[in-house]
């Protein structure tokens, strides 16, 4: 109850805001405003209006092209774009017959949002897009192209549509609920679709668009409201599920952080360091050559030793010794002018030839005692002398096997006089000779050359990559998850030939079929019309009701014998079908019936829809009535028409039905639709379109490439249209009724089918009694949509106690 009174002290709030303080500029567009149309449009003049208050426009003509600028469209579209409650509104005065679009929001052939009236159908039809992002058209019989003021309405609240005409409610309906979800490059037109279609002829004064609910109050004060809108329902039922999601979130993070909770009371682990063998504990320390390392969680982590210079005294110079990473002052001997390190030899050779070998020790050359020489297996041009030693060795002489400095990441590199230090592959020196070195991290660094669906792992002197979880190798660098070609777990389509590549698969529409590759179509020259399928090259698939080569052909199946309509219903044809309609004098009694089983009589006495004069007596018939004679009175045979006495023979043209005419005879009255004569230089073109040669009453089909003439018809994207006079008016194709709870429209067709998989429809009819159960046991209501616990991607939806997941293809 406390609930309700919100709703209602809300509303009469809004109330108020129109009738006592005026509109919210945020929340309207005043399109006349905005768009200026009487300074800058061809086709639009200002004229008198149905009041004073504000301006009027006369459209005429079919040379005109009022469209808005793409800076104040998107102006006007930040205020509707994804509003669910909005009212659209005019005053206007349309021509008679005339069928043209009053304001048309639309892309290329998606229309957001279009209000149409129909002077030739005598409709007024909404277009708009749903949520689930199909095309819709809402009609409403009624008729505003009679030359007349009218007050126009039509308001949109969540998933009900209402039209409001001269402040009188006319129809309520309940729908999908529209989308405005507004694309940046889409385009607003006024009284018209484009530039070419949909031209509204006549006067049309205070067009605006209201954001807020019950906006049609404006342009009728009088209509109060003291309940809430349904969307304001809409809206509460959306957030209590919003927070039922958000809740059953909440409840299970917090059960899985008290689970980690609570293991981590009855255990502490120390994670330890493996290195050569030797365990180290946490923030334990060591060197490691040149390197200081620390073992932590787990995990070693060193830093290259500092070496500061040395500052040696005199006698002593700087020189690395054997187990230490910097240098050390070590005592020098000079020999011949020249320093030598200490335990360095040095050979020199006397007067008579003979070879001395010296050894710096403290400071001093002491002379080596020399035991001979080993004999050479290698010619005397293939002798070398050194420096250090008075023996000759071979060239080629392995002086790496006789003892180096070099550590095991460093190579010893035999020279021709000697050994130096050589870092190997994958390490870099920490010392100028090369005998310590350290490993080079190439995956930190980006000397890798890891590809797709591989982690780069780091090794002694090297790396790896290594393929993630659920992915196999190709070659050293890159991994795929799997053939998906050869095990058959790819998109593309059967009439496509795959292709695996590096981390998936690609896909290329086979000869004779078009697409990009997941969805592949037959390729038909000329293209199937009327909603066909081209299921293989060059041939078509014509849906019920179609025939020929492309489809092309409407089966007319009230002439070709297929129906066999009731003997109170006659058959009429429509493009792909057909319909069993009651004859005059019969009427559908409720309950439908395809073959036309379901009319019934209509009692003419009793419903009072006879024409007998005052001095005959109604008799009902099958199928009609008669007026007969009272026994021993003369009657006149004069009929009543209109509240108007029609003579006995008399014939006469209806006042508002140009095209047909009536006659009296005996008290009843015959009216039928004039017949048509072309060869008769007086016949009205208006009743007799098909009469019409005159090149201006031709009309340019949708495509731009074809004309037609007066009086054609044709069918263009599921809609019926018609050309009279130089105007186009379409409507949507009529569709038999289908009895069952899940409904698809398939691809290329135009009329809903009966199908049993629920996750496959585009249309259910919800029923609230029927709800899911989610993983969570929340409870979900039909119709409702949810993120999946734990995935970010997967949407969910209920239908009738079904519960449908899909990946959200935004996400990919």
């Amino acid at each position: 109850m406390g609930l309700l009174k919100l709703f209602v002290a809300v509303g009469l709030f809004n109330v108020c805001s129109v009738l006592g303080f005026g509109v919210d500029p945020a929340v309207r567009i005043n399109v006349f405003n905005d768009l200026t149309p009487g300074e800058s449009f061809e086709g639009v003049s200002q004229v008198q209006g149905f009041h004073d208050e504000s301006r009027a426009f006369y459209f005429q003509g079919a040379s005109r092209d009022v469209k808005a600028s793409d800076v104040v469209a998107e102006q006007m579209f930040a205020k509707l774009r994804n509003k669910s409650e909005f009212t659209l509104m005019a005053i206007l005065k349309q021509e008679r017959l005339n069928s043209g679009v009053i304001l048309s929001i639309h892309r290329a052939d998606q229309r957001f949002l279009e209000l149409e009236s129909s002077g030739q159908k005598n409709e007024v039809r909404l277009h708009f897009r749903t949520r689930s992002q199909q095309a819709h058209t809402e009609i409403f019989p009624y008729t505003l192209a009679d030359g007349q003021w009218h007050k126009v309405s039509v308001t949109v609240s969540a998933s009900h549509i209402t039209l409001y005409v001269d402040c009188n409610r006319i129809y309520e309906r309940v729908v999908e609920v529209p989308s405005m979800d507004i694309p940046r490059n889409a385009s607003f037109w006024l009284g018209q679709r484009n530039s070419a279609h949909g031209f509204y002829k006549g006067v049309m004064q205070d067009v605006h668009l209201l954001m807020m609910p019950q906006g049609y109050i404006s342009q009728c004060p009088d209509l109060n409201r003291t309940c809430p809108t349904c969307n304001d329902f809409h809206g509460l039922v959306q957030k209590i599920m919003e927070l039922q999601d958000i809740l059953a979130k909440t409840s299970s993070k917090l059960a899985l952080a008290e689970e980690k909770m609570n293991g981590l009371d009855s255990c502490y682990c120390e994670r330890t360091c493996n290195v050569k063998g030797t365990i180290y504990r946490q923030d334990q320390h060591w060197t490691d050559g040149c390197r200081n390392c620390t073992c932590t969680n787990g995990t070693v982590q060193c830093e290259t030793i500092s070496c500061p210079p040395p500052e040696c005294p005199d006698g002593t110079a700087p020189t690395y010794v054997d187990g230490a990473c910097c240098k050390e002052c070590q005592s020098i001997c000079l020999f011949n002018g020249r320093e030598v390190l200490e335990k360095e030899k040095r050979a020199v050779h006397d007067s008579s030839g003979r070879c001395i070998l010296f050894e710096c020790r403290d400071q001093t050359m002491h002379r080596e005692l020399s035991s001979g020489c080993p004999e050479l297996n290698c010619p005397e041009s293939e002798q070398i002398t050194l420096s250090d030693r008075c023996c000759k060795v071979c060239r080629g002489h392995d002086f790496c096997a006789e003892g180096n400095s070099c550590t095991e990441h460093s190579d010893c590199v035999n020279l021709e006089a000697g050994s130096v230090c050589s870092c190997k592959d994958g390490f870099r020196p920490l010392r100028d000779d090369n005998a310590y070195c350290e490993d080079i991290d190439e995956c930190a660094e980006g000397k890798h050359y890891c590809r797709e669906n591989t982690m780069c792992v780091n090794t002694p002197g090297s790396f790896m990559c290594i393929c993630h979880t659920g992915y196999i190798r190709i070659d050293d660098y890159s991994c795929t998850e799997h053939d998906e070609c050869v095990s058959g777990l790819h998109s593309c389509d059967e009439n496509a030939l795959c292709f695996n590549t590096v981390g998936g698969h690609s896909c290329s529409c086979k000869p004779g079929y078009t697409g990009n590759g997941t969805i592949c179509r037959a390729l038909c020259e000329g293209l199937c019309q009327n909603g066909g399928t081209c299921a293989s090259p060059n041939t078509c698939i014509c849906p019920q009701g179609f025939t020929g080569k492309t489809c092309e052909t409407d089966i007319n199946e009230c002439s070709e014998g297929f129906v066999e309509c009731d003997s109170r219903a006659t058959c009429v044809n429509l493009p792909g079908w057909y319909h069993c309609e009651c004859r005059d004098g019969y009427h559908d009694n409720g309950i439908f019936a395809t073959n036309g089983e379901s009319c019934e009589d209509i009692d003419e006495c009793k419903t009072g829809r006879h024409t007998c004069n005052a001095d005959t007596v109604c008799f009902n018939l099958d199928g009609g009535y008669d007026c007969r004679c009272p026994h021993g009175h003369n009657c006149t045979g004069d009929c009543i028409h209109d509240n108007k006495v029609k003579h006995n023979g008399q014939i006469w043209v209806l006042e508002n039905d140009r095209c047909s005419v009536c006659s009296c005879q005996t008290g009843q009255v015959m009216c039928r639709r004039m017949v048509c004569d072309c060869e008769n230089p007086t016949v009205d073109l208006f009743c007799c379109p098909e009469c019409d040669p005159r090149l201006s009453s031709q009309c340019l089909h949708q495509n731009g490439l074809l004309t037609y003439s007066s009086g054609d018809t044709w069918v263009e994207n599921c809609q019926q249209c018609q050309c009279v006079q130089g105007e186009v008016d379409c409507w949507p194709l009529s569709c038999p009724p289908v009895d069952c709870e899940f409904t698809l429209v398939p691809e290329g067709e135009c009329c809903p089918r009966c199908i049993s998989d629920p996750c496959l429809a585009d249309t259910i009819r919800n029923d609230i009694t029927k709800t899911c159960t989610d993983e969570h046991g929340i409870t979900r209501l039909s119709g409702s949509s949810w993120v999946k616990h734990g995935t970010t991607c997967t949407l969910c939806q209920c239908k009738n106690g079904h519960i449908c997941c899909s990946v959200d293809p935004m996400c990919l």
